[in-house]
């Protein structure tokens, strides 16, 4: 089997390989491939990538090289995991919002049209290379945001799911709260990426006792401290919000917060450089510590998971994924990306059915789903009458005079990536 990762000199890379090498009888991966165009970065992580197998007794060959067309020839799965215009342009997503008084964040708001204006393009033709060298081959979308990414190659037609380590991260937190493996704990999983609650913590499988009303009761106080937002809220909600939620339910608080303190983006940037001084040391032959401070915990578990179960292994049946929506929720599009839990297999993800969902958050849902309509019809055509609707959509933004700064700001700290402006 050959797997290639796209975007493979990140940092994340080697939690990846990590858990290639520990879960090879899920996903047996004789080849690995890492296509990144920063072949200094490459190389440092490539070679621990090479000491982490070594270590681990794993037989499976990695190869670096930043040949796209190449790297992907022949590959049974491919997975994105690029962000264009790198820690810089993160930079600014977190920073200019904040000019205006939105949220600055690199996913969501008007930093998060932004990177999808930047990522979308990029994508299609990655992805459009894939079919030529590999038709069959399954694309794994991990690049954010994952929903209108995923949005975009559906359209076009690849094999393609959405994936986001939320789910995953969630899970093992009730697990570990519950003292209950993880394997046993299914949530309802409801939403759109980066805006998702779990209405439902059941034990045993999709129709298991629902235990969340326990969960809240006995460790409200810890949820709720992992998410940052008020307990009792959480007990009016009677779900447990997304932690991204929080810009949404303390938008204004979280603005104060974030123009008081370094941005995340610079935090990533000096962690990453120390992160690479680590991966040149030749001892080095697992993943350290601090890489768990990057984010994207659990992401190598979620990866494989999913790889293994779409190429006909033994990945779990059922996985939360994003995907066409399909009728799954009724007051959305077929044809909008939803993650939900979903059937898994060599065909592809089929949405699991979803209980009626609560006006407080099919609300929030549709408005973002008419948002994420509009940033895909902008990243695919430009303009800046596109990017104004689809700023003026959104629910962190709202405002006209609003959305008219935010997209000179957009397009001016974006330009070089934009080929229409």
């Amino acid at each position: 089997m050959k797997l290639t990762v796209v975007g493979g000199g990140s940092t994340y890379t080697p939690e990846l390989v990590d858990g290639f090498a520990r879960l090879r009888d899920t996903l047996p991966v004789e080849e690995l491939v890492l296509v990144d165009p920063a072949a200094d970065r490459l190389e440092l992580v490539g070679g621990l990538a090479r000491r982490i197998f070594a270590k681990q007794g794993h037989g499976g060959r990695v190869v670096t090289t930043s040949d796209l067309d190449a790297a992907v020839d022949g590959a049974d799965a491919v997975l994105l995991q690029l962000r264009v215009g790198g820690q810089a342009a993160r930079e600014q997503d977190e920073t200019w919002p904040l000019e205006c008084g939105c949220v600055g964040q690199e996913t969501t708001g008007a930093g998060g049209l932004a990177k999808a204006l930047r990522t979308v393009p990029v994508v299609l033709d990655i992805a459009e290379r894939v079919r030529r060298a590999s038709p069959d081959a399954w694309i794994i979308d991990f690049t954010n945001p994952v929903g209108i990414v995923t949005r975009a190659l559906l359209r076009d037609g690849h094999r393609a799911v959405g994936l986001c380590n939320v789910a995953i991260g969630l899970q093992r937190k009730f697990a570990a709260l519950l003292g209950v493996a993880p394997a046993d704990v299914h949530l309802d999983h409801v939403g759109l990426n980066h805006l998702t609650w779990e209405t439902g913590v059941r034990l045993g499988g999709p129709g298991g006792e629902d235990v969340l009303p326990r969960l809240l009761a006995e460790h409200g106080d810890a949820v709720a401290a992992d998410l940052r937002l008020p307990r009792p809220l959480l007990d009016r909600l009677g779900v447990v919000p997304s932690y991204y939620l929080r810009y949404y339910y303390a938008h204004d608080e979280v603005v104060d917060e974030l123009r008081t303190k370094p941005s995340r983006a610079a935090e990533v940037a000096e962690m990453e450089r120390r992160l690479l001084e680590m991966y040149g040391d030749p001892a080095l032959d697992e993943k350290p510590a601090l890489l768990a401070k990057r984010g994207g915990a659990y992401y190598s578990e979620a990866a494989v998971d999913l790889a293994a179960a779409l190429l006909g292994g033994a990945g779990s049946p059922h996985q939360v994924v994003n995907t066409y929506n399909r009728g799954t929720l009724p007051f959305l599009p077929d044809d909008a990306v939803i993650e939900v839990p979903a059937a898994v297999s060599g065909e592809g993800a089929a949405p699991l059915p979803v209980p009626a969902v609560d006006p407080l958050y099919a609300g929030p849902m549709a408005n973002v789903t008419a948002y994420e309509d509009l940033a895909l019809d902008a990243a695919l055509r430009g303009g800046r009458d596109r990017v104004f609707r689809a700023l003026l959509a959104h629910p962190l933004v709202g405002q006209y005079a609003y959305a008219e700064r935010l997209t000179d700001r957009l397009i001016a700290h974006n330009r070089e990536h934009l080929a229409w402006a």
